[in-house]
């Protein structure tokens, strides 16, 4: 199968009778640990993956955009000077973007543009925000924003205009990932230190097969619950709480919240120490932290499913006390990552397969990613 930026051009010349002029092409993510801690200032760690999502395009004779998705054989065309309009599926984060550049002054001209991914959606890996990155450089067709900048249009769109009040990280290392590498990411200095990952490490990402919508599930609960401690303690988030003033305060929360909050502070303290053990090879250390991130999400935060912490439990097991497993993404679905030993992979990928014949479910995604780099633009070239 050809990849998302052959299959974005094709459908370009199929669409429009040419050559696109260019391409964005943005990865999406896999979270190694620091879930559901971006949007509170805290600490995330992810890499980006060698999946993503291309975009052609070249300028057309009207200020209309005409969209064509290879993925779906569908179309859409809009003004991208009329106010934001929603429209079904993918075509709400072309229309969200574009609303964006609009609402920061950024003028859009007429534009034709072909868009192809492998990123599956659903799967906790970030295909929306793979998305919203390359058609931010796409609209920025001098090339004039950093993609930092692009990072914060892409999330903008998802908060202000898709409806999901997601945090920086999946944008951000969308943009900014590194071959090689993890990013421990501050989300709120958005300062981002390369973390080179050992060579003899595998990164595992196998999808459970539960696919999860962010805006249709739970997440904005668990924001406005995470919002309410940190008012609770007159902190501008919950970076800045300590588990030990937390547990003080355990009596005069909402249990809920409570649990909420303390999986939000130990998953920061779990994610800020995780750099120096995977740089010595910890591994033991490695599935510790792992483990308990799993365990902190199931029990405090309540965003895993029984399958989910089967799967997860199951990899881990098959580490052989070589690395560790647990739940990557949003939650209520989608992938659990592993971190191993390059010589443990055909065990973790049997116990994948076999875990998939138990529950009578075909295999889902089940691939040794390669950390790669972020945003990508180039010029096409026959």
């Amino acid at each position: 199968m050809t990849g998302p930026k052959e299959r974005a051009v094709a459908a370009y010349r199929a669409a429009y009778g040419e050559a696109p002029a260019r391409l964005s092409y943005a990865p999406g993510r896999v979270n190694l640990i620091g879930e559901h801690t971006d949007y509170n200032d805290g600490f995330v760690f992810p890499c980006a993956i060698d999946r993503g999502t291309a975009v052609a395009f070249g300028s057309a004779s009207d200020a209309m955009i005409d969209v064509v998705s290879a993925d779906y054989g569908e179309v859409d065309r809009f003004d991208p000077t009329a106010p934001f309009e929603a429209a079904p599926g993918w075509r709400t984060h072309v229309r969200a973007v574009a609303g964006v550049f609009r609402a920061r002054g950024i003028a859009i001209g007429g534009m034709r543009i072909a868009i192809a991914g492998d990123v599956p959606q659903g799967a906790g890996l970030s295909s929306s925000a793979s998305l919203g990155v390359a058609l931010g450089a796409t609209f920025d067709i001098e090339g004039a924003l950093h993609p930092t900048e692009l990072a914060l249009i892409a999330q903008a769109a998802e908060n202000d205009f898709v409806g999901c009040a997601c945090g920086i990280m999946d944008q951000l290392i969308s943009a900014r990932g590194e071959a090689g590498a993890a990013l421990l990411i501050d989300c709120r200095s958005l300062e981002a230190r390369s973390v080179p990952l050992p060579a003899d490490m595998a990164v595992l990402i196998v999808h459970s097969g539960i696919t999860r919508g962010l805006v249709d599930s739970a997440y904005n609960e668990r924001r406005a619950a995470c919002e309410a401690v940190a008012a609770h303690f007159g902190i501008g988030a919950l970076r800045d709480l300590d588990a030990a003033s937390l547990a003080a305060n355990e009596g005069a929360l909402d249990p809920v919240a409570f649990r909420r909050a303390r999986h939000v502070v130990t998953e920061n303290a779990r994610t800020l120490a995780m750099p120096a053990v995977l740089a010595a090879s910890d591994w033991t250390r490695i599935g510790a932290l792992m483990a308990e991130s799993h365990a902190s999400m199931r029990d405090d935060f309540e965003i895993t499913l029984p399958e989910i912490d089967q799967l997860a439990g199951t990899l881990s097991a098959a580490t052989g006390g070589v690395g560790g497993a647990r739940m990557t993404g949003g939650g209520f679905g989608g992938c659990v990552v592993a971190l191993t030993r390059q010589d443990r992979l055909p065990a973790l990928r049997q116990a994948a397969l076999d875990h998939f014949a138990a529950i009578g479910r075909a295999p889902g995604l089940i691939h040794a990613c390669r950390p790669s780099a972020g945003l990508e633009r180039s010029r096409y070239q026959n």
